[in-house]
């Protein structure tokens, strides 16, 4: 492992939970739209997050290497939609995209859940910043031993 490689692990945690609030944000501002581009309501959007690893790094690390890395971290794989959520049907009969029947298709978007996502995910991003911060403090102290 490098001599920064925790704040590289860190950061990509900072990215990765930036992206699941975009996409939480992105989820929570269209609740109410019930016509996109395609003509149908809003589909819920969800982030998929995979582990990083550097197999090169660790190959060269097994085979005796000195100067190969092993950054860990974690990294956005997909961004999907929620298509196994049905939308909810609203009865209003003055909406311009209501059915004949008076229904209105409204996004398969769960405020709460989202709610719930998103706190997760600040509790993710405020763990990242916290564990940068003591890498950053310790490899300081590091520095100031050859003092």
């Amino acid at each position: 492992m490098g001599f920064l490689s925790g704040m590289d692990i860190s950061g990509s945690g900072l990215t990765a939970q930036r992206m699941r609030m975009d996409v939480i944000s992105d989820n929570i501002a269209n609740v109410d739209t019930t016509r996109t581009a395609d003509g149908t309501p809003y589909t819920k959007k969800y982030v998929v997050l995979a582990e990083r690893s550097d197999f090169a790094g660790v190959l060269k690390n097994a085979s005796g290497g000195t100067s190969g890395s092993v950054s860990g971290g974690v990294r956005v794989t997909e961004i999907g939609e929620d298509t196994t959520t049905p939308y909810q049907l609203v009865y209003d009969p003055t909406n311009p995209d209501a059915g004949e029947d008076g229904y209105v298709r409204m996004p398969n978007v769960d405020i709460t859940q989202e709610m719930v996502d998103m706190i997760s995910a600040y509790r993710s991003y405020e763990a990242n910043v916290t564990a940068f911060n003591a890498y950053k403090d310790m490899a300081i102290k590091s520095l100031e031993i050859g003092k």
